[in-house]
């Protein structure tokens, strides 16, 4: 008898809540082996995981994917190994269950110790790019945490390979088969069934698109950790290194635009606008940039520049496109980025310090940059090793998450026979 998909995730429910009670219980050095035996499984098997990588791609362009998800879904000899050595990355990284955060006593003799402990279950629903499948399982094996995936269609073969290799390296060092679990649909029903799953399901965690963060959001039945957009801003102060600037900005546009920490605005001060925006934007033009600009960008590039739109302030591209507005003072980019970003990466770059400390307080993103590329919010980049996602949330995580928030804690309480009166 063939179980439908309710009765599927059902059952993976199951699965994932009675791993998750012997990983609670596993070594460091035990969800280390795993992880080593993860990344030499995934080298060994690279062959099979880019043919089906390939396969995912050309179903893809077949299906009119944006240039941008097919960037997102591809894999290469060099991304399979960049996989493999962030899985290694993370067996290195200082295990945080078990860690005392605080302990203390009362005047009554109670000795009392906060502890991290793992969250249990986590499903983590993400779409076009295969290295969150590797990213997650790492993450959620250190800390003792399960895992179910699931993936998009238009990564299906890729995450189903690699997801082999996952569950191949736990069986190996002695684990759970059912640690990490990819569903094995991509039947859109899944997503809501998934976050209706609060029996087994702790804590659900999307990775994708607005239309996707906002279906999980209004069905889940646990709490979601998210970013709804990418909208990052940078802002090139009247005391800038215009030098240093452009670097800057021609990295965070270009190295990778499809990516959400990529920047989609650069604001300019009115006072170096003319010195710093003709050179800045031959360079972004070289490498096929569009430029959507105010009205004095435009008046200071010429009519190559497309009219910006108020739509155009607040929209996440993902692609070779630059809002630029020329402001007139630091308050003025404040009151920009806080009126059309999205609370993720913004950056100033200047050499005046008081302007940069005013930036770096009154910006409410997860990560605020000064002379440096937001393109660094990132948990390799943080030294966090892989990252399960960057969070836009106030409560629980904020920015990069890697393995401490992955954690929750709970408080022991050793008594000697104390009762309360």
């Amino acid at each position: 008898m063939t179980l439908g998909l309710p009765e599927v995730l059902e059952q993976i429910g199951r699965q994932a809540a009675a791993a998750s009670r012997v990983l609670a219980q596993a070594t460091t050095a035990q969800k280390n082996e795993a992880l080593a035996a993860i990344a030499r499984r995934i080298e060994r098997d690279a062959a099979s995981i880019l043919a089906a990588n390939e396969a995912d791609v050309q179903a893809g362009a077949a299906n009119g994917l944006s240039s941008a998800m097919l960037d997102r879904a591809r894999l290469d000899s060099k991304r399979i190994q960049m996989i493999a050595t962030s899985v290694r990355d993370v067996v290195d990284l200082p295990d945080p269950v078990g860690s005392v955060i605080s302990e203390w006593s009362r005047p009554n003799g109670l000795k009392i110790s906060k502890k991290r402990v793992p969250i249990g279950v986590i499903g983590i629903i993400y779409e076009s790019r295969p290295n969150v499948t590797t990213d997650a399982a790492s993450l959620c094996l250190k800390t003792g945490n399960a895992v179910i995936l699931r993936g998009g269609s238009e990564a299906i073969r890729s995450n189903m390979a690699l997801a082999e290799a996952v569950s191949g390296g736990c069986t190996e060092a002695g684990l759970p088969e059912a640690a990490v679990q990819l569903v094995p649909s991509t039947d859109r029903a899944a997503v809501t069934l998934m976050a209706q799953l609060d029996r087994y399901i702790h804590l659900i965690i999307p990775r994708g698109g607005r239309a996707l963060i906002e279906a999980v959001t209004s069905s889940a039945r646990m709490p979601v950790i998210k970013h709804y957009d990418g909208i990052c801003a940078l802002y090139v102060d009247s005391a800038a290194d215009l030098r240093m600037a452009e670097q800057i900005v021609i990295n965070a546009k270009c190295q990778r635009p499809s990516a959400c920490n990529s920047i989609e605005t650069m604001l300019v001060h009115e006072s170096v606008a003319r010195q710093f925006l003709p050179h800045c934007a031959a360079a972004l033009w070289e490498r096929g940039v569009e430029i959507r600009g105010d009205p004095l960008t435009r008046q200071i590039l010429g009519a190559k520049v497309v009219p910006a739109t108020a739509q155009d302030w607040r929209t996440e591209y993902l692609d070779l496109i630059l809002a630029v507005r020329v402001v007139q003072s630091l308050e003025q980019a404040v009151d920009h980025i806080d009126a059309n970003g999205s609370h993720h990466s913004d950056s100033i770059v200047t050499e005046d310090h008081e302007a940069a400390q005013a930036f770096l307080n009154q910006i409410d993103s997860a990560a605020v940059f000064w002379n440096a590329s937001p393109r660094f919010n990132d948990g390799g980049e943080f030294g966090f090793g892989a990252e399960i996602g960057i969070s836009t949330d106030r409560l629980h995580a904020r920015g990069p998450m890697g393995l401490e928030e992955l954690t929750s804690y709970k408080y022991l309480v050793e008594g000697t026979g104390q009762v309360r009166g």
